[in-house]
């Protein structure tokens, strides 16, 4: 029998890695011959590590932190939506060449629009933080036809740099936290403050019963952003849906097969630890 195709995610650290569980349940789920495998990258050695991956024979790989503006760096060809975010978190490998790809975006907002049941066309939109989570999703936003997307940063002229930087695909304007106007249709949190278990200091009017607030963070308790946002009335959603989004449209690109994800989600969100 053939040897099955073999896929990594890359990273560093990796161990808490959930894309193997992933990755296997959707290989299951398609009937693809493959094997998906965690991979510890030298924070000096990412390019090797891809090289060698492709010399070993390797199919392709995720990319995760802090790898992913090395791997937009070293693909051969990118995507439009890798190139508008300026990173990759997904590469394929074929004759020769690496492609560089950036699923985040789509995961977002399938998550969104499909799984959450909220249209984004004609919303106002809120993005708080200019990092690179927030510069991954700006496109695929744009996509949806958005009214307006308004990027808020503690540092305005990140803010202000993404914006120009997108102006040319829609309406992209910037704020700092404190000047913002006016409530919100989708309000998305890009940036760490859940991690330390914090709120970016925005306005209480920014949302009210009529938003719906996502934090790309995910824990198997509400983030500090999801309680905040319930507190004005707003529905909240956590980023445990891109997670699996987003796999789901790099095994996409890989196999050309999209999985179901709605088992694959309820299994991660069931299994939750902390």
């Amino acid at each position: 029998m053939k040897a099955p195709d073999r896929y990594v995610v890359i990273g560093n650290p990796i161990a808490h890695s959930k894309s193997p569980d992933i990755h296997a349940r959707f290989a299951a789920q398609t009937g693809q011959h493959l094997v998906y495998e965690r991979l510890l990258a030298p924070l000096d050695g990412f390019a090797d590590t891809v090289r060698n991956l492709i010399h070993q024979g390797a199919k392709g790989a995720n990319v995760t932190v802090p790898f992913k503006l090395e791997a937009h760096a070293l693909a051969t060809t990118l995507t439009e939506r890798a190139e508008a975010a300026g990173a990759v978190n997904t590469l394929a490998f074929a004759g020769g060449h690496i492609l560089g790809d950036n699923t985040d975006g789509i995961g977002l907002v399938t998550d969104i629009v499909r799984n959450a049941g909220i249209a984004l066309n004609g919303k106002r939109v809120l993005l708080l933080g200019a990092g690179g989570a927030a510069r991954g999703v700006i496109l695929p936003i744009l996509h949806e036809h958005p009214s307006e997307i308004v990027i808020a940063n503690r540092t305005v002229s990140k803010a202000t740099e993404l914006a120009a930087y997108f102006a040319k695909q829609g309406s992209v304007a910037a704020s700092d936290f404190a000047s913002l106007q006016g409530r919100f249709d989708v309000v998305i949190n890009a940036t760490s403050a859940s991690l330390t278990d914090d709120v970016p200091p925005i306005p209480v009017t920014t949302i009210d019963n009529g938003t719906f607030a996502y934090d790309m963070m995910y824990a198997k308790a509400p983030t500090a952003f999801m309680r905040f946002a319930s507190q004005r009335g707003a529905a909240v959603r956590d980023g445990l849906g891109m997670l699996v989004e987003q796999a789901a449209e790099a095994f996409h690109v890989w196999r050309n097969v999209r999985p179901e994800t709605a088992a694959v989600y309820a299994e991660l969100r069931a299994n939750l630890t902390s």
